[in-house]
């Protein structure tokens, strides 16, 4: 194995996080959360997304995949290590955002019910919308597990190159950990099989390499 390092022979952990392929409840626009059903599998779109990106973005230099224990998420990982057969594991820290009773719902209907609780550019819910969703989770809570994933992963593999197959709102919340900007809607959430680069050097010290690449 080749160790990971910096250019001051460092090492360090290589994070490449990629959103799922094309669901039916995506194109609905509907919140999906952690909702594990036929609406939320890869439709033909999907499952082309993720062929196109195992097409393009050979994933045979990393070390290890880690994965959301979704459907959705395993569908993807399945399509992108068909040729490089990498070992698996999966992390309920990579779970998407649940929005509670607001899973399953269409962002247009609750738009119109909960205006205030929306981002009018991104057109996409603000921090705010547990104050109606009680039981959804918050932007830092998923920040926060985010967090935990990262720092547990880098000290458990701290020369590796891990692929971490997850969803849109989880790939924000570790970018957000990195940049922690004043307002987390400053950021959009990746598209259906982007990948995104983090590198971790230390338990403070962490930089986005780079955000909602595509590989077609």
């Amino acid at each position: 194995m080749v160790l990971t390092m910096n250019h001051k022979g460092e090492k360090m952990t290589e994070f490449y996080l990629i959103r799922h392929g094309q669901t039916a409840a995506n194109v609905m626009k509907m919140k999906q959360g952690t909702i594990n059903n036929e609406m939320t599998y890869l439709n033909k779109n999907g499952q082309k997304q993720a062929q196109t990106l195992a097409n393009n973005f050979d994933i045979s230099f990393a070390d290890r995949i880690i994965c959301s224990p979704l459907h959705r998420t395993e569908q993807t990982t399945d399509i992108l290590n068909h040729q490089a057969h990498l070992p698996v594991s999966f992390d309920k820290r990579l779970l998407e955002i649940s929005y509670g009773q607001w899973d399953g719902q269409k962002n247009a209907d609750l738009r119109k019910i909960h205006p205030d609780a929306y981002n009018d550019y991104w057109d996409d819910v603000l921090p705010i919308y547990v104050k109606y969703a009680t039981d959804g989770e918050t932007f830092d809570g998923v920040i926060n597990r985010v967090h935990d994933f990262l720092i547990d992963t880098m000290h458990q593999y701290p020369d590796e190159k891990i692929i971490c197959v997850t969803h849109g709102f989880t790939v924000k919340a570790a970018a957000l950990d990195v940049l922690k900007p004043k307002d987390p809607m400053s950021l959009p959430e990746p598209g259906n099989t982007s990948v995104t680069k983090i590198i971790g050097l230390s338990d403070q010290e962490f930089y986005l390499e780079y955000y909602n690449q595509k590989f077609n």
